[in-house]
C-alpha cells in the first residue's frame, strides 16, 4: 500500500476523480454514517460522489486508502476492520 502525507500532498477534485478511474467501490465514511457506492455498475455524477470524497478545505478528505479496487475516504472503525482484514 502508497502511503502519502496529507500534510504535503493535496488532492483537489479534479485529481480525487482520477483516483476513482480504478476503483470499483467506493467507501465514504463520515463518524457513524457509511455510504458505500458500486461504481463498477451504477456510477453516481461527479458531484455526488465529490460531496463524499471533499472536505471542508477543497481537498480530499483524510484519511484516504485504496484496498485493491476499493477506495476507502474518511474513517469508521467498522470500515476500517472490514477492509483490512479480507
Amino acid at each position: 500500500m502508497e502511503t502519502v502525507n496529507a500534510t504535503k500532498v493535496r488532492y483537489d477534485a479534479d485529481q480525487s476523480l482520477k483516483l476513482l478511474e480504478e476503483i470499483d467501490t467506493l467507501i465514504a465514511a463520515k463518524g457513524k454514517k457509511v455510504e458505500t457506492f458500486d461504481l463498477k455498475n451504477d456510477r453516481p455524477d461527479d458531484a455526488t460522489l465529490l460531496a463524499r470524497m471533499m472536505g471542508p478545505t477543497g481537498n480530499l478528505r483524510a484519511p484516504t486508502a485504496r484496498v485493491g479496487r476499493t477506495l476507502v475516504v474518511g474513517f469508521n472503525e467498522d470500515v476500517y476492520a472490514r477492509v483490512f482484514t479480507s
